[in-house]
């Protein structure tokens, strides 16, 4: 009786600590929200939009297209020219033209400009299937990438109207909230080979630790002895994911390999420069990001302000036991990281910029 009544009193003090500390961290980042409001830029067009199937990027560029725009219809990659027909847009916007998209792909979007309306393409997977949007580019009148190096790439082969524009984050969606749980690290993402030889590096490191791992190809790791009891196995939706990046003290993000045969279709060998989206989405929940570095991450955020970055697993591991010890500078990074992504990194401040490329 006496052992159940300190289980009932640790777990309580257990509860009232972390009540403590996600009050703190959630009126922080409650601050932040509150000085950068998002407001949309009207553009005086109609747009035909046709997302990818990937709910994460897709619902967020819908719901800024619906509020920047006089109107936005969604159709599907399969009824884009019959809906195209119907709704007579200025301008029809295609999310990545990959994977669900159907044979006669290309035939409708040739079909969709003979009658007179303008098409796009917003490439969100590259550098890493450049044998296929090498030859998908060329079907649009204007192409849009959120990779740097495939700017240049794509104007080689022949595309007239090419730019640069990263992908950003649906701050509906991403956003600070209360949960009833804590991890110390998480990751959320397929185990491409780079991942998993980290994980496999961090293995020892991890194994006393609070730590979450969610997603594919997981069961690629050699130290599953260790982290096999961490491992969330297939895909999280959206909604799920904000709750678990807000659950945890610390959020990793590795970007994918971009060479050949590393889980990939990168024909053309084109470096891969720009940071993810999963950059912009763990920032706008209010965590502390440890980020590997992509040569476009200056641009977007400032390391050690922001959000903070490792060169290889030796740092990594130093960086997750000091900031675990040190709250206080977690969190102001983290505060400072919703700020920055609320202010210049919302899909409703990317898609006017966008529009006016498209248009003009």
């Amino acid at each position: 009786m006496l052992v159940a009544k300190r289980r009932r009193i640790k777990r309580r003090d257990s509860l009232f600590r972390l009540g403590y500390s996600e009050g703190r961290r959630l009126g922080g980042c409650q601050a932040m929200v509150e000085r950068t409001p998002v407001y949309p830029q009207m553009i005086d067009c109609r747009v035909l939009f046709i997302p990818q199937g990937f709910q994460a990027i897709d619902g967020g560029v819908a719901e800024a297209l619906q509020r920047c725009t006089k109107e936005c219809l969604i159709g599907t990659p399969e009824t884009m020219l019959e809906t195209a027909a119907a709704f007579r847009p200025d301008f029809m916007l295609v999310m990545n033209g990959l994977h669900v998209f159907p044979p006669d792909h290309f035939e409708q979007v040739q079909n969709v400009r003979a009658l007179g309306i303008r098409t796009g393409i917003w490439f969100a997977d590259d550098p890493y299937f450049t044998e296929e949007t090498s030859v998908i580019a060329l079907q649009y009148d204007v192409v849009f990438t959120h990779e740097l190096s495939c700017v240049p790439f794509y104007r080689s082969l022949g595309a007239e109207h090419v730019h640069y524009m990263p992908l950003g984050v649906d701050e509906q969606i991403f956003r600070p909230r209360r949960v009833d749980f804590q991890y110390d690290v998480c990751f959320i993402g397929s185990g491409f080979w780079n991942r998993v030889e980290l994980f496999d590096q961090l293995a020892p490191f991890l194994a006393d630790k609070k730590v979450m791992i969610a997603g594919g190809h997981w069961n690629r790791l050699k130290r599953t002895d260790l982290l096999g009891k961490f491992i969330r196995d297939g895909w999280m939706e959206p909604t799920e994911t904000v709750n678990y990046y807000n659950a945890s003290k610390i959020v990793i993000n590795l970007h994918r390999p971009s060479e050949m045969g590393m889980d990939n279709k990168n024909t053309y060998r084109q470096s891969a420069m720009s940071i993810n989206p999963r950059t912009y989405e763990i920032s706008a929940c209010g965590t502390l990001q440890l980020t590997d570095i992509r040569d476009d991450l200056g641009n977007h955020y400032r390391p050690g302000y922001d959000l903070e970055t490792f060169e290889n697993a030796d740092e990594l591991k130093a960086k997750i036991n000091y900031y675990l010890k040190h709250s206080m500078q977690r969190e102001h990074i983290a505060w400072r990281g919703v700020h920055t992504t609320r202010q210049n990194h919302t899909f409703t401040s990317r898609i006017p910029k966008l529009l006016n490329f498209a248009l003009s």
